[in-house]
């Protein structure tokens, strides 16, 4: 939402089944149902309309998705339950541009900074209108189309069905025109009540902020309202962002509803109602400010229901606040870059009411996790009865027919094609189900570390002879599921390189770098090789390197080159005995004997 802002209406306190290592008894294991439950006994029509919302400030960065997502778990839960679900995301882009962010993104989720693109768009036009205000790229039609575009692309990649509605149209259009009518109609009853909750609203307060005629800038300064005009005289008067000034230009000027916007304590609610909202989730920020004010103009000032609430825990990245104005982002296209989409689904489908932190150099975390719940699902793991109820629950809504190779889905005869597919079609979702249910109990999974060691290796069949040394891939896989298993391979190849960690070096498996070393060197490898080959975990194998070198009066730091050179062709590398117990047993006595 775009600014920060008790009775029965106040946001639902959504309840969990205890913590998600399974120590609770509530009755759902997934929040999404419960919300749903609150939905449903404000007895909505179809389609049933769930809603979000964003000023175009910065980069649609991925905490700005939590809103969508949690929106789509509901969705889902309510289609399950047999209703036809809309689900809108506004964005709020006839608000004023009040300071330059520092980062933004191209169409194609690529971060830059202003230099890279015609700052002098944004610069030229503080104040202005998002929807007025050129697209530094150069691409689309205005700044708040470009950042539109990034909003539905994003809802894309995840599989999420929305329509980006913008705020600006909603006015043009004409659809706000009663709405702004009625708020003006009855300024003195809105002004009443803004005033518990905004300072500085005196007696000569109009709740619109008409766009110049003169200079474009959003102006806040009406002196004169017709209704049967449907106008409002204005003077183009200086606005407050942050801790500096925009001036106005002093021209007074005649603006009709379509040229301005309302105020956005007035706007929020009026969205709901134009657009018919019956549930809109938000964060934490708008639970005490923007929230309460809602629901006091809906209900005393617009004569409307607001819409059901739930309030989300805000999630950081890597310990810092997202901030798209400061440029600590990261979207779902990066995102994507290292983790398949269930992951991240299932990222957001964890308990709201509680603060996460998304750590990009704990990705492998958060993939054993969500490894975990599939293998739950699927009963090829035993748990605590409650993760297992929470695996069956949650799993399936993880699971878009896009995230599956194509011989996957003619393997499990499904006729529908994913790009095509109908959130609303129940036989659109039973095919997607039942592929779940029975095809799918064939997929493989490779560890997510384990896939980073493969990263490493120079070829492609050296991968392939790993994973079947490890048991990861077997005979009885289906070609379909091998080749969906290995696209991991890549995505934390590129987790690796981005975090610079210990995965981040070349195997060198398909022949054995030219290493000479001399006889003790030899010998101290050859009984590393012996104790390898028994069998030992990687803190042993790490153990044994030290206490090898120290039996054959080598320097420790020297045998631990030797090592580095026969696997990497290079001096230094990973902690070595670790490593070398997440290969395959038989190449790692070999290579130790130098015999390949």
């Amino acid at each position: 939402m775009s600014e920060d802002g008790d009775d029965d209406t106040g946001p639902v306190a959504v309840s969990s089944p205890g913590d998600e290592d399974g120590n609770g008894d509530d009755r759902y294991a997934f929040w999404a149902d419960e919300v749903a439950d609150a939905v449903e006994a404000r007895s909505p029509t179809e389609p049933v309309v769930i809603k979000g919302g964003i000023s175009p400030s910065g980069v649609p960065h991925l905490g700005n998705v939590n809103e969508i997502t949690r929106g789509y778990f509901v969705a889902e839960v309510l289609r399950d339950r047999g209703w036809t679900v809309r689900q809108v995301f506004t964005t709020d882009d006839r608000d004023p541009l009040r300071k330059l962010p520092r980062k933004l993104a191209d169409l194609d989720g690529n971060i830059v900074d202003l230099g890279d693109v015609d700052a002098g768009a944004l610069g030229r036009n503080l104040g202005h209108a998002y929807t007025d205000i050129p697209d530094p790229f150069g691409c689309c039609d205005s700044y708040g189309a470009h950042f539109s575009a990034l909003i539905g692309a994003s809802a894309d990649l995840l599989g999420v069905p929305i329509d980006v509605v913008s705020t600006t149209e909603l006015y043009e259009s004409g659809r706000f025109d009663d709405v702004v009518e009625h708020v003006l109609a009855n300024r003195d009853r809105a002004r009443e009540v803004l005033g518990q909750y905004q300072d500085k609203v005196d007696a000569d307060y109009a709740p619109f902020n008409p766009v110049c005629g003169s200079c474009g800038k959003i102006t806040e300064t009406v002196t004169g309202v017709d209704i049967d005009a449907r106008t409002v005289a204005y003077r183009c008067t200086d606005i407050e962002a942050g801790e500096r000034t925009i001036e106005g230009c002093g021209h007074e000027g005649e603006a009709t509803f379509r040229e301005g916007k309302l105020p956005w304590r007035f706007e929020w609610p009026a969205q709901w109602d134009v657009l018919g909202v019956d549930f809109e989730p938000f964060g934490k920020d708008h639970a005490e400010g923007s929230w309460p004010s809602g629901v006091d103009i809906a209900e005393n000032v617009l004569g409307t229901d607001p819409p059901e609430p739930m309030v989300y825990e805000w999630f950081t990245l890597d310990d810092e606040p997202f901030s798209s104005s400061e440029g600590n982002v990261v979207l779902v296209h990066d995102v994507l870059e290292t983790l398949e989409p269930e992951v991240l689904r299932f990222f957001f489908a964890k308990d709201p009411n509680r603060a996460r932190d998304f750590s990009v150099e704990r990705l492998d975390q958060l993939v054993d996790e969500f490894d975990r719940a599939e293998r739950l699902y699927y009963d090829e793991e035993t748990g605590t009865d409650d993760e297992t109820r929470r695996a069956d629950r949650v799993y399936p809504y993880l699971f878009d027919l896009d995230d599956v190779p194509d011989d996957a889905l003619a393997a499990g005869d499904v006729t529908v094609d994913p790009a095509a597919f109908d959130h609303d079609d129940p036989d659109h979702r039973r095919q997607r189900r039942t592929f779940l249910d029975e095809t799918f109990t064939d997929r493989v999974r490779l560890p997510y570390t384990f896939a980073a060691v493969l990263g490493m290796f120079d070829d492609e069949a050296a991968r392939l002879e790993a994973a079947r040394a490890q048991n990861h891939v077997t005979d009885a896989d289906p070609d379909w599921a091998v080749t969906d298993a290995f696209e991991r391979v890549a995505l934390a190849s590129e987790w690796a390189t981005r975090t610079d960690n210990e995965y981040n070096y070349s195997v060198q498996r398909g022949s054995a770098p030219a290493v000479d070393v001399d006889d003790e060197t030899a010998a101290a490898l050859d009984e590393l090789a012996g104790f390898v080959a028994d069998g030992a975990d990687g803190e042993a194998i790490q153990g044994e390197i030290y206490e090898t070198a120290k039996r054959h009066g080598l320097d420790v730091g020297d045998f631990f080159a030797a090592g580095y050179r026969l696997f990497f062709d290079d001096d230094e590398g990973p902690q070595l005995g670790y490593f070398l117990a997440k290969l395959d047993r038989e190449f790692v006595v070999d290579r130790l004997r130098r015999e390949r």
